[in-house]
């Protein structure tokens, strides 16, 4: 099995945003020697809890900071771009960082309409062209545009040996057909629905159809993970986690609150039933126990790889997350 990550740079209540970057550094030294597969970082935009807005500027010091671990995005939120400026960029960063560096995209608008159009520059980019997207952004990258295409003769620079690998992040079986007919890694996000990953990832294997990027199909899944040295103490610091999750998911605040506030918060009946069904995004427990959900995942998901993501307060606590895991799964 591999172990890899996916980080949306949370912020800590009472951190800056600076010191949420450094954090996302440091943790990616960490899993880069302790075996890790890859590092993912996100895109966020007007947002106070996270703080990764340009993945392009964040994989570059991450890539320059470890050794062998793959670094990319998690995702670029491609609607927003032009597929020959997002091509470009990735390629600079493989001619710095040879065969180390995935692109993944997501069709997520990013943002309520204003952060959409302010994204745009005030144009109105229909959600509906991202199939169309992710094909030029795979042509340019490749130099494959057919000879009819309007695109044709227009080469994403610097021209680079080492191509960068594209990826689709999805929630349902709609992603895994753009991933499908684009012939492109597929990314299902467990973290965000845990109730169709089975059949998205069954449909993207089924439809893949081999390109310049991949001969055949490549899935991975991210998830949320909670791992402690005993069942109680990961229960506890996924307190603060359970808290975030249901503040974004009810509009507020993105800053990742402390186990204490979470202790003392009152949760009525509503709430406590969403808390449940969070859960349900998230393994929390010892590594042993982690392991074992995790293969269970395996078989369902028929994939194996897992982007771990983990959203608790405390930093340390994060980062003994992961190197428990790595101690029970990668060594």
């Amino acid at each position: 099995m591999k172990l890899s990550v996916l980080d949306q740079s949370p912020i800590s209540k009472g951190q800056t945003a600076e010191e949420a970057l450094q954090n996302s550094l440091q943790l990616a030294k960490e899993t880069d020697q302790l075996g890790y597969h890859r590092y993912w970082v996100a895109e966020h935009h007007s947002t106070n809890g996270l703080a990764c807005t340009s993945p392009e500027i964040l994989i570059g010091q991450i890539a320059a900071q470890t050794n062998q671990i793959k670094v990319g995005s998690g995702g670029v939120l491609l609607p927003q771009y032009s597929p020959l400026k997002v091509a470009e960029n990735f390629n600079m960063l493989s001619a710095f960082h040879p065969d180390r560096i995935d692109l993944g995209v997501g069709r997520s608008p990013g943002g309520p309409q204003k952060v959409r159009q302010a994204l745009t520059d005030g144009h109105n980019k229909n959600l509906s062209a991202f199939s169309r997207q992710v094909k030029e952004l795979q042509s340019f990258i490749h130099h494959s545009f057919p000879i009819d295409h309007e695109y044709r003769g227009i080469k994403a620079g610097p021209k680079v040996q080492s191509k960068p690998d594209i990826w689709v992040l999805g929630v349902s079986e709609r992603g895994a057909k753009h991933a499908a007919v684009n012939g492109v890694g597929f990314t299902y996000g467990h973290f965000i629905n845990p109730n169709n990953g089975k059949e998205a990832i069954h449909l993207y294997k089924k439809r893949f159809k081999p390109s310049f990027s991949l001969s055949e199909p490549k899935a991975n899944v991210c998830i949320f993970v909670v791992c402690a040295e005993t069942q109680e103490e990961a229960e506890e610091l996924a307190l603060s986690q359970d808290l975030w999750l249901l503040n974004v998911g009810r509009g507020k605040s993105t800053v990742v609150p402390p186990i204490d506030l979470a202790k003392k918060r009152t949760y009525n009946q509503e709430e406590m039933e969403e808390i449940k069904q969070n859960r349900k995004r998230t393994l929390i427990g010892t590594p042993r126990s982690i392991k074992k959900q995790l293969e269970s995942l395996q078989d369902l998901y028929d994939t194996d790889e897992f982007l771990i993501i983990t959203n608790i307060y405390d930093f340390n606590a994060k980062l003994k997350s992961y190197k428990l895991l790595a101690e029970e799964i990668l060594s």
